[in-house]
């Protein structure tokens, strides 16, 4: 049996778990969030002992020499020494210019950073709760030459850190945030591809931030937006997006409900249906799904099999239990 040391102590490894799991299994704490290798704020170091090269995907390379691994997705193969990543200097605060509703349930925060981040619209950056420990991610609406970053967030029923962005936080507090990182975004190859942009809830997040994002660099082929709702109350920036179909030709918005009746120029029934009845074929599409990740997974797979190369589907990385 692989043992974990941490802090002097011993942690028996069972067979198939990750150091992560192992550790908070034995009520050790670990700065965690998404669990599944993207958010990266589960990041150690193996003091004595080889991390598996898979631990260490999507790490730079003066990380990966220095023995640092993601702790998530570490199922380790022999005896590790294991200490946490100083990720103190990747942490900083950025000052709340805005924390206002869009809808019953969904906030708009806007950030002003106290340095500068480099990001692509679309990538996500983490958030740390009102206990400095509680991480999550949230992906970026905004565009970098925007001067804030700008989250849409969701109540989370119990939800450590949406609670308190929602209830606590206000205009001209701090946040302690981290970013960015994720791939869900634009890149301008192929500037005449067909793009399909699918969100539910707060999934429409990133889409607003890639959509404008590839109008801006000038791309040529069609942009189709669909965005749904359990109903036309859960929906926002209905306005905002009309009005972008309106500027450009090349951008069509669907707003989408499964209840009750949908607002003008919308659709009535399952977004996934929806999208299958108006997309059969998908070759030659490029593809982002965003949003509750068992509805991501499932219209990944519709588009996968409507004939959308997996290469050309982006979508969110995170998820949280």
């Amino acid at each position: 049996m692989v043992m974990i040391t941490y802090k002097d102590e011993n942690y028996a490894c069972d067979k198939d778990e990750t150091v992560l799991a192992c550790l908070l299994r034995h009520k050790v704490f670990v700065p965690n969030a998404c669990q599944s290798g993207v958010c990266q704020s589960c990041m150690m170091k193996a003091v004595q002992g080889t991390p598996p090269k898979v631990s260490q995907t999507g790490l730079k390379d003066t990380l990966v020499v220095q023995n640092h691994f993601l702790a998530c997705i570490c199922k380790p193969e022999e005896d590790l020494e294991v200490s946490l990543y100083d990720a103190s200097k990747d942490w900083m605060l950025a000052e709340v210019l805005e924390n206002s509703l869009l809808n019953e349930s969904v906030i708009r925060l806007r950030l002003k950073p106290r340095h500068k981040i480099d990001y692509v619209a679309g990538q996500f950056i983490n958030i740390k709760g009102q206990d400095g420990q509680t991480i999550r991610s949230y992906s970026l609406a905004s565009l970098p030459t925007e001067d804030y970053l700008e989250l849409h967030i969701k109540r989370v029923p119990d939800g450590l850190v949406s609670s308190y962005l929602h209830d606590v936080v206000g205009v001209g507090d701090s946040l302690s945030i981290m970013g960015a990182s994720g791939d869900c975004f634009y890149t301008n190859r192929e500037q005449g591809q067909p793009l399909l942009m699918i969100g539910v809830g707060t999934g429409l997040a990133p889409l607003h931030g890639v959509m404008r994002d590839a109008l801006a660099k000038g791309h040529t082929g069609s942009i189709s937006v669909y965005h749904g709702s359990l109903a036309t109350a859960g929906l926002y920036y209905i306005d905002e997006l009309r009005h972008l179909a309106d500027e450009h030709p090349s951008v069509s918005y669907t707003p989408c409900v499964l209840h009750g009746d949908a607002p003008e120029g919308g659709q009535q029934g399952d977004i996934q249906q929806i999208v299958k009845t108006y997309f059969p074929s998908l070759e030659g599409y490029r593809v982002y799904v965003c949003g509750d990740p068992q509805m991501v997974d499932a219209i990944k797979k519709q588009c996968f099999m409507s004939g959308a190369s997996m290469a050309n589907i982006y979508s969110d990385p995170f998820d949280f239990s």
